[in-house]
C-alpha cells in the first residue's frame, strides 16, 4: 500500500511561520532500505541556521529540514530482515528527519529499547552521539576530572551534564539565572554566563578544568581555553555567537578552525578540538559502527533512569514552525521535540 508522507519543506531563508506543510506520495523501499513511521523528531540548532543559510553545508533550498529522528518500521526493502518490521529505530538524518515517513537505510538505524518512549529516545539522538563523542571520544574524561559545560541548559548541554555526572565527573554550567535551579539538578554547579564566567568558573576550580565543551564561539573561545587546566582539552562544537552575523556562513568556523590550530601548535600543554559529527564518514561502515555503539550506550543509561529526557516542549509536526520559533526563544530546558499529528 503507497504512503503519502507529510513533510515540512524549507523552501527558502524564511522567518518560522514561513516554513511549508507538504504531502507527497512516499516511494516504496529500494534494497537494503526501510520505511521508517516518524513517532518523533527534533528541533536542533541546526535548523536554526539552516533556516537563515548559515548551516555550513546544507543543500540547497527547498529541503525537508530534520538532523534525526525516532520512529516504528513500517516496511522494508529487498535484502533488509523481514522482522524489522515493527521494531522502533533511531536514525541520524541530517535533513529529512521533519516527516511523517522516511525512506532511510536499515545500515542506518539504530534499535530503541523497549520501554523508552519515542520522544524520550529523540532527546538522545544527535545530543547524546554529540555528547557522548565530545566527553569520552575526544575530550577522554574520566572520573574526578572536572569539566566545564557551556549552554547546561540546552539539548547537547544537558545531556554532556548527565553523562559526566554519571561517570563521577564534576560539572560546572553556565546558563542565565532562569535556567540556574535546573542546572543544579542535573547535578552541576551553576555559573551566570552574564556575568564574569572566568572568575566564577576559577571560585569552583582555581587550578583550572580538565576540558570545556563550547558551542559559542567567537571572541569568548579564548576564555573557554584559558580556563584549562595543564593537559586539559577545549571542544568546540559551534558558533552560535555568530548566527545572525552577515555575510559568508564559513567564515566564523574557518576563523575558529584557525585559531584551534594555532594553539595546538604553541607548547602549553593544552588541546583543542572542532567537533565535527559527520567526520569519518567516507569510511561508511567504521562510521555506522562508531554511531551505533555511542548511541547504544546512551540509550542503555536512558532506559536504565540513568539519563533523564530533557524535552523542553512536545509540538505536532504540522506546527513545526511554532517549535522552530520556541527552540529560538531559548526559553525551555532541553529539547523541542516535533511528535506526529494524530492524523499522520
Amino acid at each position: 500500500m503507497s504512503v503519502v508522507a507529510t513533510e515540512i519543506v524549507l523552501p527558502d531563508r524564511v522567518d518560522p511561520d514561513g516554513l511549508l506543510v507538504t504531502r507527497r506520495p512516499l516511494p516504496a523501499p529500494g534494497p537494503g532500505q526501510a520505511v521508517v513511521a516518524v513517532e518523533a523528531s527534533g528541533v536542533s540548532f541546526a535548523e536554526q541556521q539552516m533556516r537563515r543559510g548559515k548551516y555550513y553545508d546544507q543543500p540547497p533550498f527547498p529541503f525537508v529540514p530534520g538532523y534525526d529522528l525516532v520512529g516504528t518500521v513500517s516496511a522494508v526493502g529487498a535484502g533488509v530482515e523481514p522482522d524489522m518490521v515493527g521494531r522502533r529505530v533511531a536514525a541520524l538524518t541530517k535533513i529529512g528527519g521533519w516527516s511523517s515517513h522516511a525512506v532511510l537505510d536499515a545500515a542506518d538505524l539504530v534499535a530503541v529499547p523497549d520501554g523508552l518512549a519515542a520522544d524520550a529516545a529523540e532527546t538522545f539522538v544527535v545530543n547524546g552521539i554529540t555528547a557522548w563523542q565530545m566527553l569520552f571520544r575526544i575530550a577522554k574524561a574520566r572520573t574526578g576530572q572536572t569539566v566545564l559545560v557551556h549552554g547546561a541548559n540546552g539539548g547537547v548541554g544537558s545531556t554532556l551534564v548527565q553523562l559526566a555526572r554519571s561517570k563521577g565527573i564534576q560539572v560546572i554550567g553556565t546558563s542565565s539565572a532562569r535556567h540556574a535551579e535546573a542546572v543544579r539538578a542535573l547535578g552541576a554547579s551553576w555559573v551566570d554566563y552574564r556575568g564574569d564566567v572566568g572568575r566564577q568558573v576559577r571560585a569552583l576550580a582555581p587550578g583550572g578544568v580538565d576540558a570545556v565543551f563550547d558551542h559559542i564561539g567567537g571572541p569568548g573561545i579564548a576564555d573557554s581555553f584559558a580556563l584549562l587546566a595543564p593537559g586539559g582539552t577545549l571542544v568546540s562544537y559551534g558558533t552560535a555567537s555568530t548566527k545572525d552575523d552577515e555575510g559568508d556562513s564559513r567564515l566564523p568556523v574557518l576563523r575558529l578552525l584557525v585559531r584551534l590550530l594555532v594553539w595546538n601548535a604553541l607548547p602549553n600543554k593544552r588541546n583543542a578540538h572542532f567537533f565535527n559529527l559527520w567526520a569519518g564518514k567516507r569510511d561508511l561502515p567504521r562510521f555506522r559502527a562508531r554511531i551505533a555503539e555511542d548511541l547504544s550506550a546512551v540509550f542503555d543509561l536512558a532506559a536504565r533512569g540513568v539519563l533523564r529526557a530533557q524535552i523542553g516542549a512536545r509540538v505536532p509536526l504540522s506546527e513545526a514552525g511554532r517549535a522552530m520559533r520556541l527552540a529560538e526563544s531559548r526559553t525551555v530546558v532541553g529539547k523541542v521535540v516535533l511528535v506526529a499529528d494524530t492524523e499522520s
